[in-house]
């Protein structure tokens, strides 16, 4: 017989003791599970009203849009309650992004002129990563020439729309003598000088754009020297290239820029009303700002005549030397272009680069360049984008040139195969639409051109003084 006394209690069951432990234990469990299922609410609450503020804040604003792809995948958090339940559902959406168009403001008088235009608009055409705006100052000749290039034309990359504007050349005469002091020496003769009347003969709505002489064109992207609008200070009106390395004083050192290749901001041009008129003159309302270009003229060459009553007989180079006085009196409305955008083959040898050498390093392309010293572009490596075939004497149209026959030219040797792509390149070739692409070109004519000053007398003799 055992000396132990009988309990009751089997080999399984947990001692007596720990049953009191666990009866104390069992309340501060409840405590601990109570308080982790708040803390998890309260986290869980929180991460809801974030998801709901990042929903609701406000997109950011689109300013200065550089070239994107035209259709881009946008993701949409939509945050869906019902309740006790929050779902986050993800919406894709196709959004279209039209870019800014390039505005090109150019200048075709006569057949053989809109023959070099044509190859200039086609290399803009082929390739520009944006839609195109091009308004030709224009004759008939010219715009038969260039329609019959257009027509060709149905299916562009990007929209296509150009206007043809048709002043008579009687309305240009009467507005050089309203402006009374001006007349040009240069073969481009009166169409010419109306280089300096862009602003006004291109409609209002029109607020920049980009002037390129026919004789010119591009191997890039023209939207790279649109976006050079972008950068300019506020009170910049024109920008072109600036040589002044160059003297010449036969020309009143004129060469020191060129008007071969300008961006004009037009609006800037307009309010300052660049060149003088009867009409302005006669205005005595006092609301408006007397012309920008007499005193600069005054101060480059004097009084017109010689006596203030006739017109400026020392001015060379045509509408190039009236640039020159402006942008030289009033440095403040200026900014030199890149030499990028202006290779030119006048005086300057194209700087001293051409095609070849396709593994040149820029630090050794740099130290080849010519006509570069005491420039803006002193210590900046030139890389090509627009070239300009000016003075290639004896024709009218520089794709004709006989040089380009001569292979040991070195004008030739340098660019010869780029015009001869560029010329061959056939106008079908730039029917590069895609798919469902509704891309088009279209084509417009305003006839009968009302210069600006002519409009302001018209309007205030209908409103009265303004």
């Amino acid at each position: 017989m055992s000396g132990h006394t009988e309990t009751g209690i089997g080999l399984d069951d947990p001692p007596r003791w720990w049953r009191l432990r666990r009866r104390r234990l069992l309340p501060l469990a409840f405590v601990v599970v109570f308080l982790s299922l708040v803390l998890f609410l309260a986290e869980f609450a929180g991460s809801t009203k974030s998801v709901g503020q990042l929903q609701s804040a406000e997109p950011p604003a689109f300013k200065n849009l550089e070239k994107v792809p035209s259709i881009t995948t946008t993701t949409v958090t939509t945050t869906i309650t019902a309740p006790a339940v929050t779902e986050t559902a993800i919406v894709h959406q196709n959004v279209t992004v039209v870019p800014e168009p390039v505005v090109f403001t150019l200048i075709m008088w006569s057949e053989s002129s809109a023959a070099e235009g044509a190859l200039l608009i086609k290399s803009i055409l082929l390739y520009n990563t944006s839609p195109s705006d091009i308004h030709i100052i224009c004759d008939d000749a010219a715009q038969k020439l260039l329609e019959s290039r257009f027509a060709l034309v149905h299916r562009p990359r990007h929209n296509v729309r150009i206007w043809f504007h048709k002043p008579s050349w009687q309305s240009m005469l009467d507005r050089v003598e309203r402006e009374g002091s001006i007349k040009t020496d240069h073969s481009a003769g009166l169409p010419g000088l109306m280089k300096l009347f862009i602003h006004e003969i291109i409609p209002p709505d029109v607020k920049k754009g980009i002037y390129i002489d026919t004789d010119a064109l591009f191997i890039s992207d023209p939207a790279l020297l649109w976006n050079v609008f972008q950068h300019l200070k506020p009170t910049t009106s024109i920008v072109m290239a600036s040589h002044p390395d160059q003297i010449a004083p036969e020309w009143n050192d004129a060469s020191r820029i060129c008007s071969c290749v300008m961006l004009l901001d037009l609006e800037k041009l307009r309010a300052s009303r660049l060149m003088d008129s009867t009409f302005y003159r006669g205005d005595t309302s006092g609301k408006h700002p007397a012309a920008l270009s007499p005193p600069t003229f005054r101060a480059k060459y004097g009084l017109p005549g010689g006596d203030g009553h006739g017109r400026y007989d020392n001015v060379r180079l045509g509408d190039q030397g009236y640039w020159w006085a402006i942008v030289d009196h009033r440095p403040d409305i200026f900014e030199p272009l890149s030499y990028d955008f202006e290779v030119t083959s006048c005086l300057l040898d194209t700087y001293g680069t051409g095609l070849g050498d396709d593994a040149v390093t820029e630090a050794v392309e740099l130290s080849r360049q010519v006509h570069v010293k005491n420039t803006p572009q002193e210590g900046i490596v030139i890389l090509p984008k627009l070239l300009h075939f000016n003075c290639l004497h004896g024709t009218p149209i520089y794709i004709d040139w006989d040089g380009w026959s001569d292979p040991k030219n070195p004008l030739t040797v340098r660019w010869g195969p780029s015009v001869s792509y560029h010329a061959g390149f056939k106008w079908i070739w730039l029917n590069q639409g895609v798919g469902d692409s509704t891309s088009k070109l279209e084509m417009f004519t305003v006839p009968d051109i009302v210069f600006a000053d002519e409009k302001f007398s018209r309007d205030r003799d209908r409103d009265g003084p303004s």
